[in-house]
């Protein structure tokens, strides 16, 4: 019978390094995204912090944990400083809690694999709050008609750039383009290299280094490849040129107009120009997140499968593809409309 594994006496600041270092690498080869390597040091060196350097991990028991998760619960947000307009009441929303939850359950899950505990706490400690928070109008998806409203709206000169040769319009109009018909995260767009670009006569392929490291390649349709190709053949070279013995900068896709790679505040940015130039009627708030839903929303809404838009949107399960797709105004009604059995009963005498 074989032994049980020798269980390595690690103490949390050490044990944090170390995950935090698989972390780096794991972001380093494309597996993680930068954003979540940032949460994941920010999560587990807030735990640090709350549990205690010093403290041997494999001592810690699912009560020390609830203890934690209370505490954190109770700290002000440092991301809203007071007096600030993102001022928030004292603590922390659900969400957070529970985002901060999952980054600390990971760091434990990695523990086990390496022997610096016998049992992962978090299976003795108290079930996630659910959170109750409402949705947010900025996340969900756009009708076809303002998804529509806010492509058109790329068409336009951009007024609001101070020279021409800060113009970036080729680039925002590809940029929206792909988030409203392809659903890309914003991960996935800023981390996007020419090089990820397959361009033969009759078809352009986009590979997209996806979540986890799992790619998926997609077709762009013939607007979308031609906006693309604009974009390279005019505007990009003459940002890269701003930035000429850049590495970064010579295989990015998409530049700012210093020439340096676009990161993903810089997406959220022309999103938020974009919805602002809508017409009236059309226009709110919206995030790239929201396109996402859109992309989902409006392929299943005019016939799509599920299974085909989880494939597009790189998602391993139909089930996360489904907490996507928002109801749209009249799809109901259409729907009960076009129902077999709403119709006028037919006589059978």
């Amino acid at each position: 019978m074989a032994s049980p594994p020798r269980i390595e006496r690690i103490v949390v600041v050490d044990a944090v390094d170390a995950y935090l270092r698989s972390v780096a690498s794991e972001t380093s080869r494309g597996v993680l995204a930068p954003s979540t390597q940032r949460s994941y040091v920010r999560d587990l060196r807030e735990f640090q912090s709350l549990v205690g350097d010093r403290v041997v991990l494999d001592e810690i028991e699912g009560p020390d944990v609830d203890d934690v998760l209370v505490e954190y619960q109770a700290t002000p947000d440092r991301r809203y400083s007071p007096g600030s307009a993102r001022q928030r009441p004292p603590g922390r929303s659900a969400a957070t809690v529970n985002r901060f939850r999952q980054s600390v359950s990971r760091f434990f899950a990695h523990a086990v694999r390496h022997g610096w505990v016998q049992v992962d706490p978090f299976q003795l400690a108290s079930p996630p709050a659910r959170s109750r928070e409402p949705l947010r109008s900025a996340r969900t998806a756009l009708s076809a008609s303002a998804a529509r409203a806010l492509l058109d709206s790329t068409e336009r000169p951009d007024d609001e750039a101070p020279r021409v040769d800060q113009d970036l319009a080729q680039r925002n109009r590809l940029l929206v383009a792909l988030l409203l018909v392809l659903g890309p995260r914003v991960s996935e767009v800023v981390r996007t290299d020419l090089d990820d670009l397959v361009r033969e006569p009759h078809e352009t392929r986009w590979r997209i280094r996806g979540k986890g490291g799992v790619p998926r390649t997609v077709v762009l349709s013939p607007p979308l490849a031609e906006a693309l190709a604009t974009y390279t053949a005019d505007l990009r070279p003459r940002l890269a040129a701003r930035r000429p013995d850049d590495p970064d900068t010579a295989q990015a896709l998409f530049l700012t107009w210093r020439g340096r790679r676009m990161d993903a505040q810089g997406v959220r940015d022309v999103v938020r120009r974009a919805t602002a130039r809508m017409p009236e009627e059309y226009r709110r708030d919206a995030t790239p997140h929201a396109l996402r839903h859109t992309t989902a929303t409006v392929l299943v809404a005019h016939g799509w499968d599920v299974k085909v838009v989880a494939e597009l949107l790189g998602h391993a399960s139909i089930a996360t593809t489904n907490v996507y797709l928002d109801r749209i105004d009249g799809e109901l009604a259409a729907a009960i409309r076009a129902h077999p059995l709403s119709g006028p009963r037919e006589s059978t005498g």
